[in-house]
């Protein structure tokens, strides 16, 4: 759950209300039709939000260990069922972060808390740090226009924000002008 949420940009309620129908193993893809909000399923937010969702092939592949480890794996079942409920309803994902995510992360001394959220502002982060255009990054978050995925990116600029610090550090300490990698080039 934590791969698929960290590397597609899934809102939660997408991500739980995920059958195994809604998987095409094959493209390598989700198809979000639904979302679930307090266990009721309904649309999803937005119709960005309905668009496919790539999957990475090392997700393929733990989805298909999961759906032969699983006592619910029928194209209706959910990938994340409530054993509680007889896979009736999803997992809570609420319970997921408070029994598994957020004490993995004491473990290794994080103290910041953790949300789902967390994990599609994490991955606009790392698209921004990897130089994903914008275009490319709004489709892969499903946001409804590119000022919503802007937004996000300018607040995930720091190491670039730090480089262009040292820039102009240096270039006050050495007296000349040291330009930006992402500077149009001078031309003379």
């Amino acid at each position: 759950m934590v791969i698929l949420a960290g590397s597609t940009g899934l809102r939660r309620g997408e991500l739980i209300a995920l059958r195994w129908r809604d998987i095409d193993f094959e493209s390598r893809q989700a198809n979000v039709t639904h979302s679930v909000w307090h266990n009721v399923e309904g649309d999803t937010k937005t119709e960005a939000s309905r668009k496919p969702v790539p999957i990475h092939p090392l997700a393929i592949e733990e989805l298909k260990q999961w759906k032969l480890a699983t006592l619910y794996h029928s194209d209706d079942d959910y990938l994340f069922p409530s054993i509680v409920k007889n896979g009736s309803q999803p997992i809570q994902p609420d319970m997921i972060l408070r029994r598994h995510i957020r004490p993995a992360l004491g473990r290794i001394d994080v103290k910041k808390k953790i949300g789902w959220h967390s994990f599609r502002h994490g991955l606009a982060t790392m698209l921004r740090q990897k130089g994903v255009d914008i275009k490319t990054a709004q489709e892969l978050l499903r946001h409804a226009n590119s000022r919503i995925t802007q937004g996000i990116y300018q607040q995930s600029v720091s190491e670039e924000e730090r480089l262009a610090q040292g820039l102009a550090f240096r270039g006050l300490l050495e007296g000349g002008s040291t330009q930006h990698p992402s500077a149009p080039l001078k031309t003379a």
